[in-house]
Order: C-alpha cells, then structure tokens, then sequence
C-alpha cells in the first residue's frame, strides 16, 4: 500500500521547502518517490534548480517531481465538459476561439486532486508528496471533493434528464448551447472519479496531512484554525513542523529578543498540537536551494525520528455511539468554541458551521425519523445527539 503526505501552511513558512526534505529524504531510503505541487505559484524547480513542470521529471535514482497544471489536466481528461462548460457560460464563438477554456472559480486544483489520485492507483510510485498551496486554498480545495459529490448525488440524475430536454429549446430560444451526452456522460464519470477521490483521501492509513508553520503570532493562530477545519472534514493530521526556530542569542540583543518571542509561541505551539509528533527547524544562515541544502534540512527533519513516513498519529473521528433513547454524533474540531459553532439537521444532511466554514454530513439511514437534540463541544468534540421517535420523520431544519 502506497502512501500520499500532503503538506500545507500559511504562505512564506517555509512548505516547498520542508515538502522537498520529505521527498529527498524517502528517495534516500530506496523508494520510488513522487514530489507534487498544486501550489499554482509553483517553485520546486527554483528549490532543486532544475526545470520541473507538467511532466514526470527525475531529479534523482529514486525521486521524480511534477508541477500540476488543472488547465491542461481539464482540456485532456475531460475534453467534452471542458468545451459544453466552456459554450455554456461563454457562448460558442468563444469556446471556438484557439487557447480558450472556461474554468470554475475555485475548482482549478480540484483537477490537480484527482490527478494524484490516479498517479496514486497507477503504483508507480510508493510515495506521494504533495506541496499544496496555502492553507487558505487548501482547504477549500480538501473540502471539494465531498461537497461536489453531496451536490451530484442530490442534483446530477435529475439534471441529466432537463439537460436531455431543455437542450433543443434552449438553443433556439435563448441561444444558450446545454451540455450534449458525450459532456454529460464525463460529468457522471468526473461524479465517480471524485468519489473514489474522496475515499482515498480520507483513509487514514494513506493520506495524511502535515502542517508547517512558524513561531509567530499571525502563523500560530491560522496554524490553530487549520487544525480545527482539517478535523472538521475528517482529514487525518499526523505531524507538525515548526520552521525557522532561532537559537539562543546571549552576545545579540536584537535576535536574543527575537528568541524570547518565538519561545513564547514554541510554548503555545507544543500546548495546542499536543499528541501529535512535533519537530523544530532551525532558521538556516543561508537560502535552501539546490539538493545539499535541502539534504541538510532533511538530516535535521528525521534526526531520532523512527518511521517518519508510516502514520504517525491517527485518531478515528465522526463516531456514533448509542445512547439512551437514539445515538450521539461525536465529532473532534479542537480549538473550537461554542460562539463559533453553528449546527442545523436537514432531514438526513447535519450542516455544521465552524467560523468561515461549512460541512453537510451525510447521516446514515438508521437515523431517519431522528429528532436532534442538544449539540455541544466537551473537550475539543462536537457532540450531537438524536433521539429516535416513531412517525414519518420531520419536515424542514432543527437548529442548535
């Protein structure tokens, strides 16, 4: 069984870097090793100072680089729904138009996602690390997957059938061009393919994520929050990777003080992300690029450690467990507080908002006719319960 690391943080802390020590490393060690970013401002050929793109390239006897481009990736795989996207929300002299292609705010990376996933059932590679973008866009990308398929399971049967005929009258009357069934058959293949993609990503025992960060305030708290959402979508966190720690400066005032203030943070680092394997970096006198300086941070990265590559922390989350008169819903989403919380049950889809974020969960059948009862966090886990009553179940929202 292959393994898929993915590893994310705040922009400029230092992921591509700490993503290449992870790749040169399990190269070092005999296997075969793919280094992917879906970062779109792409830098691993800058860090090994080679050219790296769209393509396989070998950087080593055992390690291989790809910089992913959800363009191409659209216009190979999916070449009908690209162009019936493309008529659709840009009419048809544009997509004839040489070089044109409309693409979904938002869903670039979601194609990059499913291109690892293929990479990763193709075998060739026994590791899979992946730079992904900054936190911010890599939850939203994590959280695609799933969403997209609530939406196709829900919409995409019944769609498919008003496609089939509004498409003659749409085009005469409102010279609007419908996707036709050769578009229509590659979104119900995409539906498929994102399924499979969701399941891969979220078993525990082959993806996990790693988080980077640094010492410093803005970082510690987006570093928190991400470990909140990441729980929240059911995404195993194994590791956490505290770059650019300085040393102690007792003869240099100015960085001595720079040391008390990131120790400050060390501390709040090491409280909140306790239980998980947490590593320090040292901040480097000179830039990690070329292969022996990130050798070097590879050395540092893996001192002591054993089985660095295998799952190092793994926590099973969104357990039901019975109770007396239904069950309970438990959901871990550490550092979150009741103000942030937000929870509503929808016949069997549980919406639950946590700050700027939203997950529909799919609850499983024995639950229909359920009423929710009260939800709550005790000890960084949501819990919600749902007592069973006979009936024809409820109609609208139950709000918490």
């Amino acid at each position: 069984m292959g393994r898929i690391i993915i590893l994310t943080g705040k922009g400029g802390v230092g992921k591509s870097s700490v993503a290449a020590a992870h790749a040169l490393r399990s190269a070092q060690e005999g296997k075969r090793t793919l280094l992917v970013s879906t970062d779109m401002a792409h830098n691993l050929g800058d860090i090994f100072r080679c050219q790296v793109g769209g393509k396989e390239t070998k950087l080593g006897e055992q390690l291989f680089a790809l910089e992913l481009d959800p363009e191409e990736i659209l216009r190979r795989e999916f070449p009908e729904a690209a162009r019936a996207l493309t008529k659709l929300f840009l009419g048809s002299s544009v997509a004839e138009a040489e070089g044109e292609l409309f693409m979904l705010p938002g869903f670039e990376n979601l194609f990059s996602l499913l291109s690892i996933a293929r990479l990763y059932r193709e075998g060739r590679y026994e590791r899979i690390i992946v730079d992904c973008a900054p936190t911010g866009e890599t939850l939203s990308l994590l959280k695609l997957p799933e969403l997209l398929s609530w939406y196709m399971e829900k919409f995409f049967p019944v769609g498919k059938t008003m496609v089939r005929v509004m498409s003659p009258i749409s085009k005469l009357r409102y010279k609007v061009e419908l996707p036709n069934r050769d578009a229509m058959d590659e979104i119900g293949r995409l539906h498929q393919e994102l399924v499979a993609l969701q399941a891969l990503l979220k078993d525990g025992e082959i993806c996990t994520v790693r988080l980077v960060c640094t010492p410093e305030k803005m970082v510690v708290e987006e570093s928190k929050r991400s470990y909140m959402y990441l729980n929240l979508y059911r995404y195993q966190v194994d590791g956490v990777f505290i770059n650019r720690v300085l040393p102690p400066a007792e003869d240099n005032a100015f960085l001595g003080t720079w040391h008390e203030i990131q120790q400050r943070y060390l501390e709040e680092l090491h409280r909140v992300f306790a239980g998980l394997p947490i590593r320090e970096i040292p901040w480097y006198p000179e830039d990690l690029r070329g292969e022996e300086a990130i050798a070097r941070m590879a050395e540092d990265l893996l001192a002591g450690e054993e089985d660095f590559f295998s799952v190092r922390c793994q926590v099973e989350n969104e357990e039901y467990e019975k109770i007396d008169g239904g069950w309970r819903l438990r959901l871990r989403l550490p550092g979150a507080g009741e103000e942030d919380l937000s929870v509503a049950c929808y016949d069997l889809d549980l919406d639950v908002a946590v700050g700027n974020q939203l997950r529909r969960i799919p609850l499983p059948d024995v639950l229909r006719g359920a009423r929710m009862g009260k939800a709550e966090i005790v000890n960084g886990v949501l819990c919600v319960d749902f007592q069973m009553a006979d009936g024809e179940g409820r109609e609208g929202a139950t709000e918490a």
